[in-house]
């Protein structure tokens, strides 16, 4: 199975993209990882670039290139001011008229519980562009205040466990015999 990864963060040393990191060192050996870190790169979006006819940036037909090729997508994201942070929602909003988003298998990540709001409207998007959202592998993996890197919340008994239900119901959602 090819997954690939996408934190909702910029930061560099995100809980989430630290949550994301172990999810490969929990997961199953033959899984392989995409780590998309793009979103920073991503123009702002504008119809005009994405109708019918036109070019879409380089940058967004990488995203969506890496998305076509992949079994599933796993996302963590931070919630900013109760919402989903906009480098992450302007991604989003690309991938609308993307076909390679319709039904695909995605897990959401929560790395905080005080990230209620943010983990909900990401679900809602989803839902409304059509891709198959896993409810069984979208999950709270709190790391509130713990400040742990990827290979400590591999260790974590508790936390790793939870990671690996969470891949293993993306897993049987991906692999799944396609209709």
């Amino acid at each position: 199975m090819k997954i690939l990864a996408i934190s909702g963060s910029l930061r560099s040393r995100s809980s989430n993209t630290e949550l994301l990191r172990a999810a490969q060192l929990v997961g199953d050996p033959s899984w392989t990882f995409d780590y998309y870190d793009g979103l920073a790169l991503l123009p702002h979006f504008n119809p005009d670039h994405d109708a019918e006819g036109a070019t879409p940036p380089e940058a967004v037909r990488d995203l969506r290139a890496r998305i076509a090729a992949a079994d599933a997508l796993l996302i963590s994201s931070p919630e900013y001011a109760h919402g989903v942070p906009g480098s992450l929602k302007n991604a989003l909003d690309w991938l609308v008229s993307d076909a390679a988003m319709i039904g695909k298998p995605i897990a959401l990540l929560n790395a905080s519980e005080r990230s209620s709001f943010a983990h909900s409207q990401l679900a809602e998007t989803l839902r409304t562009m059509s891709t198959a959202l896993v409810d069984q592998a979208s999950i709270l993996v709190p790391l509130d205040g713990r400040r742990l890197d990827a290979a400590g919340i591999a260790a974590d008994p508790a936390l790793a466990a939870l990671l690996r239900t969470a891949l293993h119901a993306l897993a049987g959602v991906a692999l799944s015999p396609k209709p």
